[in-house]
């Protein structure tokens, strides 16, 4: 057994026993009531970090900073990702309550197992064993771990700014991703950009008893449902007008490395539990997933959802939209066309307001072609996984853009959630083996990277 994966596997109970701590925390964004819940997370990574030998930790806020130098002339990397986490209702979780986590079977079960502090302390045990080995580090590392990652974002980029002279580096790793499948690793080199939107439509100016104006009255729940019925047509294209204008054609090269992943029907099913396959007309499904874009209905309501019905029309129904563009598109054109199709598509019997923040709004990003970083992080994973590593996208969005903007550096993916890990949903977890081998892919891949000039690095930042 290398060293590094011997390291990891003494230390198997002790990272378990961590990854358990930090889960009871309960650090959901978005939520007042857990706000004093989203420092303590951090600050609870900030100890974990000094512990681990990091000589610089900071808290900024709800993000955590750290840094750990090299001899000089080493490369800088800034190890990007986040340790806030989706809410949770304990209602629906059969394994284990959301912030009570258990090990079962090989698993950590536990809201943020997975997305994203199985991650984080990936990075951690990674370089614990990589400085085992090694004495000291490498590279330079630089964490940044924030804490609002989950609601957009929305102040990251002034964090950036007002530290960009502490956050420079060479190269961006960015650990808020998926691998592609537990025997068959793959290094993600693009990510989709997102927006999201909230349609609230307006009928009766009040809730009004459906046998009294049953009929003649405008039901915000029909027109809402038809025009969301109207997104795509029949081939599975989104019906945005000049939505497709500025999507990239993706390259031969790229279709064939995605081809090339193992893929079937049968596995993708069992393990997204997405009962059926469907889509843009034209495009494999791995295509559908991380090349082209798309277009969801994540929430809807109105009326009585909860509790007995009061036999009204509703006077408002509401849904949210999440919006996934690729290169070329931009947050702002497709804002746009989102207004235009509402506007043009929605009955005039009803009134209606659109909503969408242009703060949180993430532009897509790839890797830049060649970039030395790719062929390395490959050679770590098939030293981490014991087996070669494909290519691959990620379906979610991120800031990698604006990472890549303000740091001015190129920009490399690696997680070790898997899509069967369960990410926003009841029983979310993280597989304890994939764990370690991402951490033993991390220790690699510090010792591969310091053998790069720091200047074949930066390449351009997209």
């Amino acid at each position: 057994m290398p060293d590094n994966l011997a390291f990891l596997a003494a230390h198997r109970a002790e990272l378990i026993q961590q990854l358990a701590e930090w889960l009871r925390v309960p650090s959901v964004a978005g939520l007042p009531e857990h706000e004093i819940d989203v420092l303590r997370s951090a600050n609870w990574l900030a100890g974990t970090l000094r512990r681990t030998g990091f000589p610089t930790v900071e808290v900024w806020g709800t993000a955590v900073y750290a840094e750990w130098r090299a001899a000089p002339g080493a490369p800088t990397v800034l190890v990007y990702s986040h340790h806030d986490v989706r809410a949770a209702k304990d209602e629906e979780w059969k394994e284990t309550a959301p912030f009570e986590p258990v090990e079962r079977d090989g698993h950590v079960y536990g809201r943020g197992a997975s997305d994203a502090k199985g991650q984080v302390l990936a990075h951690v045990w990674g370089l614990r064993a990589h400085v085992a080995e090694a004495g000291a580090p490498a590279v330079t590392i630089k964490l940044l771990v924030e804490g609002e990652e989950e609601t957009g974002s929305a102040g990251l980029s002034a964090l950036i700014e007002a530290n960009r002279d502490r956050l420079g580096a060479d190269l961006v790793v960015f650990s808020d991703t998926l691998l592609w499948h537990r025997d068959h690793p793959a290094v993600c080199t693009s990510m989709r950009g997102m927006i999201l939107a909230r349609l609230e439509v307006r009928g009766p100016l009040r809730d009004m008893h459906s046998g009294a104006v049953s009929g003649p009255a405008p039901n915000p729940l029909i027109e809402l449902g038809r025009l969301l019925g109207s997104l795509h047509d029949e081939k599975g294209r989104i019906t945005l007008p000049g939505f497709y204008d500025d999507v990239a054609e993706p390259t031969a090269r790229r279709r064939a490395e995605l081809a090339a992943l193992p893929y079937s029907d049968e596995d993708w099913l069992s393990r997204s539990a997405t009962r059926t396959i469907g889509g843009e007309h034209g495009w494999t499904t791995l295509e559908r997933l991380w090349l082209r874009p798309q277009a969801e209905v994540i929430s809807m309501i109105g009326g009585d959802p909860v509790g007995p019905s009061r036999g009204a029309v509703p006077s408002q129904a509401e849904a949210t939209l999440s919006i996934r563009i690729v290169p070329d598109q931009t947050p702002s054109a497709v804002a746009d066309q989102l207004h235009r199709w509402v506007a043009q598509t929605l009955s005039d019997r009803v009134d209606y307001q659109l909503t969408i923040s242009e703060e949180t709004g993430q532009k897509p990003y790839a890797t830049p072609p060649g970039h030395p970083a790719v062929d390395a992080l490959a050679a770590a994973m098939e030293d981490g996984f014991g087996t070669p590593a494909g290519r691959m996208s990620d379906a979610g969005g991120g800031p990698a853009e604006l990472l890549a903007r303000l740091i001015e550096a190129s920009v490399l993916y690696f997680g070790t959630g898997l899509p069967e890990d369960r990410w926003h949903d009841s029983d979310e977890r993280t597989s304890v083996d994939v764990l370690l081998a991402g951490a033993a892919t991390l220790a690699s891949f510090w010792s591969r990277l310091a053998k790069l000039p720091p200047e074949s690095l930066k390449g351009p930042a997209q």
